[in-house]
């Protein structure tokens, strides 16, 4: 079993509500390795070309092609954990510049600012 890095982009099967099936889909790793080791489990980023819909936060991806995806898509700040048995393959990774817009977003999300000293 293959444990992945923090922006990394697999392949993850999400199930259907209404038929006992799932289909494959891209999703962005967000936990750290020694994380996704330590509990068999990652967390993981919603990544979809529903650019029609929106979702406060969400990050497109600039250098989708290089990433490996077939067409343009956004990462939505749609978060869960799956085993890591599920996780299938890493197709790609996000470029430095994508990194940094989604965990701009992220900071914007949480409203993250270093603890007062």
């Amino acid at each position: 079993m293959t444990i992945y890095e923090p922006f990394d982009v697999v392949e993850v099967p999400f199930p259907f509500t209404d038929i006992p099936r799932s289909k494959m889909r891209k999703a962005l790793v967000l936990s750290s390795r020694g994380h996704n080791e330590a509990n068999q489990a990652t967390t993981l980023l919603m990544i979809t070309s529903a650019h029609n819909s929106q979702w406060k936060g969400d990050v497109s991806i600039s250098n989708w092609q290089d990433v490996g995806l077939r067409k343009p898509c956004l990462v939505r700040l749609k978060f869960f954990t799956a085993d890591n048995k599920l996780l299938k393959n890493k197709i790609g990774r996000l470029s430095k510049s994508d990194e940094l817009a989604v965990v701009a977003a992220l900071t914007e999300l949480f409203n993250l600012k270093p603890p007062r000293s």
